[in-house]
């Protein structure tokens, strides 16, 4: 699994229409509200504990931006969005929109109540979240209370990393220190281990921490701007097939300008 975290917090805005081949983007909404409509008929409005989970394939246009009306009044929006390769074999497939709602996924609870665990994709402990991968990938959102700490079984082919969006804390036996913006990245094991402060700012009453993982692609990788593809000639095909249309085309209906509002 390869995966790059684009976190987002900041004041309103959106994109224009733009391309994409050969991975997923899974856009998870905390707080706000966001738009999102691409050329092959996907698209939705998520909201607080939502998901996007698109799949770009063999290539599409998309927009993405935080409702008009929403803009106007002002406000900000908390959520990440994910760049999740796609293995060779899948990067030319037809593309394909999941909408995951936040009642959809697997809530669970650590037995002392401390910590609420969110099962958006993969599997834990023989809990199943309602993405759909196309290689094994974990993602679970967790908030954990002050002082509170987890244990979580992990497959031991799965890479495994903690994102912190809120709060601190630490992760590992070794309890190395962790806060908002960080990344730890675990090594080999069968679990993952992750404690909150006992003291944490007061805007940020609990540590929240979104915790992925899966099995290595391992094939080559080239990326550039909207695409990611095996080769670079890979990436020169997805341009030109992009400046020659064949990627799709804007609807001539749509709800959401090419300013991305």
């Amino acid at each position: 699994m390869s995966a790059t975290l684009r976190p987002q917090l900041r004041e309103l805005r959106g994109t224009p229409w733009h391309p994409h081949r050969g991975f997923e983007t899974v856009t998870y909404i905390i707080d706000g509200i966001f738009d999102h409509q691409d050329s092959n008929g996907g698209g939705g409005t998520i909201t607080n504990g939502d998901t996007q989970w698109m799949t770009a394939g063999a290539g599409l246009l998309h927009i993405e931006a935080p409702p008009e009306q929403l803009v106007m009044s002002g406000g900000l929006f908390h959520g990440l969005q994910l760049w999740v390769n796609l293995p060779k074999k899948d990067k030319m497939m037809s593309p394909r929109y999941q909408d995951i709602r936040g009642g959809q996924v697997r809530l669970l609870t650590s037995p002392d109540g401390g910590a609420l665990l969110r099962v958006i994709a993969g599997e834990l402990d023989g809990h199943e979240g309602p993405g759909i991968t196309h290689t094994p990938i974990t993602m679970i959102h967790a908030t954990l209370a002050p002082g509170a700490e987890i244990t979580l079984p992990w497959r031991e082919d799965f890479n495994g990393l903690a994102y912190v969006l809120a709060g601190r804390g630490a992760v590992g036996a070794e309890r190395r220190p962790v806060h908002l913006g960080q990344t730890a990245v675990f090594g080999a094991g069968s679990a993952l281990t992750v404690r909150a402060d006992e003291k944490q700012d007061s805007h940020t009453p609990d540590l929240e921490v979104v915790l992925l993982g899966g099995q290595p692609i391992r094939e080559p990788m080239a990326h550039y701007g909207p695409f990611v593809m095996n080769t670079r000639a890979e990436l020169q095909q997805a341009f030109e097939d992009f400046q020659k249309g064949r990627l799709g085309t804007i609807p001539a209906v749509h709800g959401m300008s090419e300013g991305g509002m």
